[in-house]
């Protein structure tokens, strides 16, 4: 009797990874290269929207009032702050009403922005681990796309943020344009900073209950509600401190937006290494961040 041989089976002695490259074979889930993982990324931006405004339509739907929440929200908060800081406290820097209030609501707004992109970052992969175990997808379309629909929230309350500057005196001027470039590169931040969070918070996620009150402790060192320079003045702090606070992100995207819209005694205070602050927290966060979050890309969902 002869002896039958198999053609198909691979030789014992020829190494496993050796033999899937051979027949193009890759491992499951494994990290792309950069610009392979910048191309998928690119391929799911219709998702990446879609998912955004999905996500934003729902976040109001079990409350009567639904969307107006978007507006109220932040609005209800500048209320509180302006009684306790701007009546009680008397920390406006010298500030009349017509001056204090949209300094006041317009650091509200734009903390927000920040403040919910990394609420939001912590837990976008680890709130949403059933799409992340069922469907192929870049991870990072998941804190862009909580980024995103940051942005439309806050755009949507841009009508109202307007109203109360054009209520208070503060008539259009050309330097309002300088408000796009300034959502702009905070949006890049807001999305580097999303993705840290997001890699932290899928390891950790006990972090999303510390975060809040790390966001409480920065929105008090930002300027939400009082003018920052004014008070290191007032204190006869070093001025390393003053050139820190400066330097602070939130702080930096708030004066830009300040700066544009609010035409007084504030807008000669703000540095003028403002600007510079901005490109470059944009760059180093969004990128830095990009990066960070691509480097453990094969390492989400899984455990």
């Amino acid at each position: 009797m002869s002896e039958t041989t198999h053609d198909s089976a691979p030789p014992r002695d020829v190494p496993l990874a050796e033999l899937a490259a051979r027949h193009g074979l890759s491992v499951s889930g494994a990290r792309p290269s950069l610009p392979q993982y910048v191309r998928q990324l690119w391929g799911r931006r219709h998702f990446i929207v879609a998912f955004s405004q999905a996500k934003l339509t729902a976040q109001y739907s079990q409350a009567k009032l639904g969307q107006v929440w978007q507006v109220a929200t932040p609005l209800l908060n500048a209320l509180v702050y302006f009684l306790i800081f701007g009546l009680l406290l008397e920390s406006r820097g010298g500030m009349g009403n017509d001056e204090y209030v949209p300094f006041l609501v317009t650091g509200v707004f734009v903390f927000t922005f920040t403040q919910a992109s990394v609420l939001a970052g912590v837990k976008s992969i680890s709130g949403n681990l059933g799409l992340v175990r069922a469907l192929h997808f870049p991870r990072a379309s998941l804190p862009i796309s909580f980024s995103l629909q940051q942005l439309q929230q806050l755009l949507f309350s841009m009508t109202v943020l307007v109203i109360i500057v054009v209520s208070f005196g503060y008539m259009p001027s050309f330097t309002w344009f300088l408000v796009v470039p300034a959502l702009a590169l905070q949006f890049v931040f807001n999305c580097g900073l999303a993705m840290i969070m997001a890699r932290w918070g899928s390891g950790t996620p006990d972090l999303a209950q510390l975060m809040p009150f790390v966001l409480r402790t920065w929105m008090y060192a930002s300027g939400v509600m009082f003018p920052l320079r004014h008070m290191i003045e007032k204190r006869d702090w070093p001025g390393w401190v003053a050139d820190v606070v400066s330097a602070n992100p939130a702080a930096v995207y708030m004066d830009l937006v300040r700066y544009a819209l609010i035409d007084g005694a504030y807008r000669d205070t703000v540095p003028a290494a403002t600007g510079l602050y901005a490109l470059g927290w944009a760059l180093v966060v969004g990128i830095g961040g990009f990066l960070y979050f691509w480097k453990a890309e094969e390492r989400y969902g899984r455990g």
